[in-house]
């Protein structure tokens, strides 16, 4: 079982209700928010339901370190920092990384880090059939394996 990167693209505007509330459970509120969530049936058929507005795929260990320390934000406004991470989990970055891939560390376990990163546009646009095409077509929505690393960098 790997980790899922999903990203939310298209905005709210004529979503139906259900799609909606279905957002509102993966913590995806607004255009450019991502979350992580666990490669489970649950979050597949989730993720099946919103695949007109979000994109997804498996994350890597370095693209969720680069996340968490350019985007990761804690209560307050203030930005998720090397020696917080020390303080709260007695791991470094890299190690809490590993454990999170592993498996025996989740996000809950930083104290006080939001559960979702808000991204910038990405550099460069979007794919080039633009927001409202799957990707397998050439668009930018619904499942794009391991390319989904290269868009979340460039949206750091």
């Amino acid at each position: 079982m790997n980790r899922i990167a999903v990203v939310r693209i298209r905005g709210s505007i004529g979503v139906k209700k259900d799609i909606k509330d279905t957002m509102k459970m993966l913590r995806l509120n607004n255009k450019n928010h991502c979350v992580i969530i666990n490669n489970s049936p649950n979050m597949i058929g989730m993720l099946r339901k919103v695949k007109d507005y979000v994109t997804w795929g498996e994350l890597n260990e370095k693209t969720l370190k680069e996340l968490l320390l350019k985007r990761g934000k804690i209560f307050g406004k203030k930005n998720l920092t090397e020696d917080y991470m020390k303080e709260k989990t007695r791991l470094s970055a890299d190690e809490f990384v590993k454990d999170f891939f592993n498996f025996k560390k989740s996000l809950k376990d930083v104290i006080g880090l939001r559960l979702f990163f808000r991204l910038k546009p990405p550099v460069k646009g979007f794919e080039r059939k633009g927001v409202k095409v799957p990707f397998s077509m050439g668009g930018a929505l619904g499942y794009r394996k391991e390319k989904i690393n290269d868009l979340i960098i460039r949206m750091l």
